[in-house]
């Protein structure tokens, strides 16, 4: 099989590389909508942050005999959002763009929701169909991007591959707690005990 020749005008690639040095990564060679780029990248920034924010709250008021281990997994997973919050940010500022961290509209901006969760298997629920929503989202940005603009695909598929691994981390939890008996919903606290006649009566479980 005869090997696939490189060519290209090296002398015309010097030349434009010497006009709009301004633009710093982005070049004539940048193919894609570097516009519509940003602004996906800014909704999966919004995504982050808020998915960043989601865990970090689960980690704070997750509670329950199983909570501990699950903890850990929030934090960790709030942690590792933050990292990708912060990839896409400064991608964003290569392709000379503004990264949106405005508080206001974050929401509205973000793919997923912020769902707080009535308890443990509620958090994990809310968390799961977060990252799932990002998969699909995250797949669909990069489908659209192609091969115009590879290192941001490169990025939003290392991103999507671990939200992939997230999916499955929280899919797994709640497999393991509905198999431990973890309750729906938490356990109401119980009413104080009434004076009785009956021998033996006392606290209800």
């Amino acid at each position: 099989m005869a090997s696939k020749p490189f060519l290209t005008d090296i002398e015309a690639i010097r030349k434009r590389a010497r006009e709009h040095i301004d633009q710093g990564a982005i070049t004539a060679g940048y193919s894609a909508d570097r516009d519509t780029v940003i602004k996906l990248l800014n909704e999966a920034l919004a995504t982050e942050i808020v998915c960043t924010l989601r865990y970090k709250y689960h980690y704070y008021m997750a509670s329950g005999i199983h909570s501990q281990a699950v903890k850990a997994e929030f934090l960790e997973h709030a942690q590792q959002e933050q990292e990708h919050a912060d990839r896409i940010a400064e991608r964003i500022t290569q392709l000379d763009g503004k990264p949106d961290f405005n508080p206001e509209g974050l929401l509205s901006r973000s793919h997923a929701d912020y769902a707080e969760g009535a308890d443990l298997v509620d958090m994990i629920k809310e968390d799961l169909i977060a990252e799932r929503i990002a998969i699909d989202t995250y797949r669909a940005i990069i489908e659209y991007i192609g091969a115009d603009d590879p290192t941001t695909r490169r990025i939003m598929e290392e991103v999507l591959a671990q939200e992939e691994e997230h999916a499955e981390d929280m899919a797994s939890l709640l497999a393991q707690l509905g198999e431990k008996g973890e309750p729906a919903r938490p356990a109401q606290p119980q009413p104080a005990a009434q004076p009785s006649s009956n021998a033996g009566s006392g606290w209800q479980h």
